[in-house]
């Protein structure tokens, strides 16, 4: 696939170009092209170009505070639909930190093996996005019909000047916290009959794990390139940059298929 010549030519570029898209669809189909592009060889320069402070973002969903959201509902049609929007608005706020973590940070000489990974979680992200926004539209409702929380990139902003900072917080904290909460999700869905949701949610959880992966992979290997103790450091990210609370239960198959230790997570078991 050749990339037009009105489109990116390198790919921090491309990575701009996606996190600049406010429209959700426009933001789904830019990765798919910046995605293919770059399996395709297309964008083989990183290139230099930086990220705005914060992505471009539809008039809908209106944003709020964590701590000014609305009480979600629980069961229920109207329950089902706030549970899947806030699983969608996260899904959405992901496909940009992963554009955001290639573009913001390509200037701290890394191997071309970060850039596949983090191409390669914007691409999947893109696809959950997607599908719940699908999912949305069976359940009578649409992206954007709820309010939502800017946490997601709040973390982000707290983490913009320290790529290990980055890693700890999103993938290794944010992400792997999905971890820990999916399965029972899907068993509440599977008891109240929506086979669907549940079905969707399991394979985006399952699809979540590498990315959790991607995270410890590339922050045990900056601490390695940087001669710190990975476990120590982390516990070090998290307390200086995590405004939020880490809690059990941790769901300890899946952080062990990602190839997070314990020693990241077990100090946090008692209160």
């Amino acid at each position: 696939m050749t990339v037009a010549a009105d489109r990116p030519a390198t790919l921090t570029e491309a990575a701009c170009w996606v996190i600049n898209e406010p429209t959700p669809d426009g933001k789904i189909s830019r990765t798919r092209t910046t995605v293919a592009a770059w399996r395709a060889g297309d964008l083989a320069d990183i290139g230099d170009q930086r990220p705005p402070p914060r992505p471009a973002r539809p008039s809908r969903p209106e944003l709020k505070a964590p701590r000014d959201m609305p009480r979600r509902r629980k069961g229920g049609p109207a329950g089902r639909l706030a549970f899947v929007h806030a699983i969608a608005h996260i899904e959405f706020n992901a496909i940009d930190l992963a554009w955001d973590i290639i573009a913001r940070f390509a200037a701290t000489d890394l191997p071309g093996d970060f850039y596949d990974d983090w191409v390669g979680v914007a691409g999947d992200e893109a696809e959950h996005f997607n599908l719940l926004c699908r999912r949305l539209e069976a359940l009578g409702g649409a992206y954007g019909d709820l309010p939502a929380h800017d946490g997601l990139w709040e973390a982000a902003a707290n983490t913009s000047g320290d790529l290990m900072a980055r890693l700890a917080l999103v993938p290794m904290v944010l992400e792997a916290r999905g971890l820990d909460t999916t399965p029972g999700a899907v068993r509440r869905l599977r008891d109240s009959g929506d086979t669907e949701t549940a079905d969707l949610l399991a394979r985006i959880g399952g699809e979540e794990i590498p990315h959790v992966a991607a995270g410890v992979r590339w922050f045990e290997f900056l601490a390695a390139r940087r001669n710190v103790d990975p476990i120590a450091k982390f516990h070090e990210c998290v307390e200086t940059h995590f405004a939020g609370r880490i809690k059990p239960p941790f769901n300890a198959d899946a952080r062990q298929a990602a190839r997070m230790d314990a020693a990241y997570y077990m100090p946090y078991t008692s209160p």
